[in-house]
């Protein structure tokens, strides 16, 4: 990947230096091509004259906009970008191919051009598209399993990944691949010690459900934990391991109550909260769940034992729940409303229901009382629960109900940011359900909704009304407007960005270096940095934690649903989702809102469609320490050349 200091540097000459001939447009600028990509589809004559120039630098940034639009439209451009002299082209070409949904389409009118491209990072490339857009069928497979003999390292390696993404997406049609390239897969785990190769082929079989004794033991012989994570979960093994997210894999695949009660003590808290739950699930022997149920024992590891008795010993469980409702953190209060809910116990619901604590009560609420109290609050996860719970009740609510849930539509679409479609998007179908009974919003409430400023709301509107398919009432004009994109950087924005760096501090856990990657995601590293220097993220929790996936957290509510910033950000795909890496949270296409992610291991599932902004350089050992609830205390900006933070 190109610098982005040598991109603005290379903008700054062609706009200075390059005089048009008369007639003919001037040609494009790095830059411009980068703010054509952010405008998506409104601006192509841009990225047109990007292909045309014959400038690598320009074609290689036009093939990535076409990609992250993510239309199919646009195949066609990049076939003629697959042809360039430049192999940086190509491989670019191919990497937008990936993206777009005909990818396939793109490789199959070429006829497979495996054969005359010689460039090994093009070949890896081609082979990985392939995998991502290839039609289950046999001619696809055998291709891939091709590449898997390839004399290249790096051509093996892309179509290991090509092997394991096509698994993985037609596994769901119930696609089965042949013996001979389960043959293949296996063999290459046992003979290539690569860890890039055989956690992709490792990950593979996995989603094939083929268990070879002779990989599993090469996997589990690797050095690096990541491949013998994955091993253990192909092999559902019991090992013991030095690295936790391997011990975690093994008791999560493999655990009984005498090892789960062997890791009660475990070095890793992720391993020992692991263990704790699974002497519930398991339900095994209640003791050590009543004495970690205990008040003195830290919150975390008494609301997983508690949450685990609801399983060994629902008798005992039902005092150690209402004791935890009454603690002071509120994320143990949120477990102990679902402690609560697996035993009915609809007294301490009900008190829960009413705590000072949003989070808390989403966990809590359960009736359509408590449902329509929770529309009065500014909290989007507890709006989206309280309108899931009335959803179901649909044609049977009150009036008092509807107008309650339309009182709070108008409001959030009214005051709120556009990034709060959640709760709208669960309200909006209610009302429309609800007022089938009660007649009192019509047409004219639902006419104004087909000019919200979000496409989602206008379509479900114009669904509400039938009659507008054939017949507008007068007045009524079906408007969609694109989203409007946050404003791209200016190019003085973007050069400061240049080799930044951000020091993520953890309270508790120590502090965790980052380098950003603004010539891959330049809105999403500026957002960030934007976010980070007003102090956005400092007191914020992590409040996802999954282990051997990801942590997320940065939200101001604390949960998945409430936006750090009022406007959607666009996806800005291509880095890989590596253990370390940062990224922006979504929910959809284009949906990123400011909140955060970080991968624990390596998520090959995760790419292509998620916006990867930066890499960790020191720290995963804290990224590795952070719990539920862990506070992110500061996150500083340094920029090259800078004194000082900033």
């Amino acid at each position: 990947m190109w610098s982005l200091a040598s991109l603005l540097l290379r903008s700054a000459v062609v706009s200075t230096s390059l005089s048009a001939p008369v007639l003919q447009p001037p040609v494009a600028t790095p830059y411009q091509v980068m703010v054509a990509e952010h405008a998506r589809l409104t601006d192509m004559r841009t990225i047109e004259r990007a292909i045309a120039s014959g400038d690598t630098v320009l074609q290689r940034l036009a093939a990535r906009a076409l990609g992250r639009t993510d239309d199919a439209r646009w195949a066609l451009m990049l076939d003629r970008l697959m042809d360039s002299p430049a192999a940086s082209v190509r491989l670019e070409a191919v990497r937008a191919a990936a993206q777009l949904k005909s990818a396939a389409m793109v490789l199959h009118t070429r006829s497979f051009p495996f054969a005359k491209e010689t460039h090994p990072a093009v070949r890896a490339e081609l082979y990985e598209t392939l995998g991502r857009g290839g039609a289950a069928e046999t001619q696809v497979e055998e291709t891939l399993r091709g590449g898997l003999s390839d004399t290249s390292l790096v051509v093996r390696r892309g179509a290991a990944r090509g092997v394991e993404v096509f698994l993985r997406r037609n596994a769901r049609g119930g696609y089965r691949p042949s013996p001979a390239t389960l043959t293949a897969m296996a063999s290459t785990i046992v003979a290539d010690r690569d860890p890039a190769l055989r956690f992709a082929l490792i990950t593979a079989l996995n989603t094939a459900a083929h268990r070879d004794t002779a990989a599993i033991r090469a996997g589990l012989a690797d050095a690096d934990p990541d491949v013998r994570r994955v091993a253990v979960m192909l092999g559902r093994t019991w090992v013991t391991d030095t690295s936790a997210m391997v011990r975690w894999q093994a008791l999560r695949s493999a655990g009984t109550c005498d090892r789960a009660l062997a890791h009660l003590r475990d070095r890793s808290e992720h391993v020992r909260l692991l263990a704790i739950d699974l002497l519930g699930t398991l339900r095994c022997a209640p003791a050590p769940l009543y004495a970690l149920a205990q008040a003195s024992t830290p919150w975390r590891s008494r609301a997983h034992a508690v949450f685990a008795l609801t399983y060994a010993d629902s008798l005992k469980a039902r005092r150690a729940v209402r004791d935890l409702a009454i603690s002071a953190p509120w994320q143990a209060r949120a477990w102990a409303a679902r402690a609560a809910r697996r035993l009915n116990d609809s007294a301490t619901l009900a008190r829960l229901a009413n705590d000072a604590e949003p989070n808390v009560r989403v966990d809590a609420i359960t009736t359509r009382a408590e449902a329509v109290s929770a529309l009065r609050a500014d909290h989007a996860g507890l709006l989206l629960q309280a309108a899931t719970i009335l959803k179901r009740v649909g044609a049977g609510a009150t009036r008092g109900e509807l107008d309650a849930a339309v009182a709070s539509f108008e409001r959030i679409s009214r005051t709120k940011p556009l990034r709060w479609r959640d709760p709208r998007e669960v309200l909006f179908p209610f009302i429309i359900d609800a007022d089938q009974s009660h007649m009192a919003y019509g047409g004219a409430w639902l006419t104004q909704w087909l000019r919200d400023g979000d496409p989602v709301i206008q379509r479900m509107a114009l669904e509400a009304i039938p009659a507008l398919r054939s017949q507008q009432p007068t007045g009524a004009t079906l408007f969609v407007p694109p989203l409007q994109p946050p404003p791209f950087p200016t190019e003085a924005q973007l050069r400061a960005l240049e080799g930044a760096t951000a020091l993520v501090t953890i309270r508790g856990r120590g502090r965790m270096a980052l380098a950003l990657l603004p010539e891959v995601a330049p809105v999403a590293v500026h957002t960030f940095v934007q976010l980070a220097e007003r102090g956005a993220y400092t007191g914020k929790t992590w409040h996802r934690i999954v282990p051997n996936f990801v942590v997320q957290g940065g939200s101001p509510g604390a949960n998945e649903y409430d936006p750090a910033t009022p406007y959607f950000m666009r996806d800005e795909v291509g880095a890989r989702n590596l253990r370390g890496t940062f990224g922006i949270s979504t929910r959809g296409r284009d949906t990123g809102d400011g909140q955060l992610y970080i991968n624990l291991v390596n998520n090959l599932r995760l790419d292509h469609d998620y916006t990867v902004f930066a890499s960790t350089t020191r720290g995963l050992d804290v990224l590795d320490a952070i719990q539920e609830g862990d506070v992110i205390e500061s996150v500083v900006i340094r920029r090259r050349g800078a004194r000082g933070a900033r």
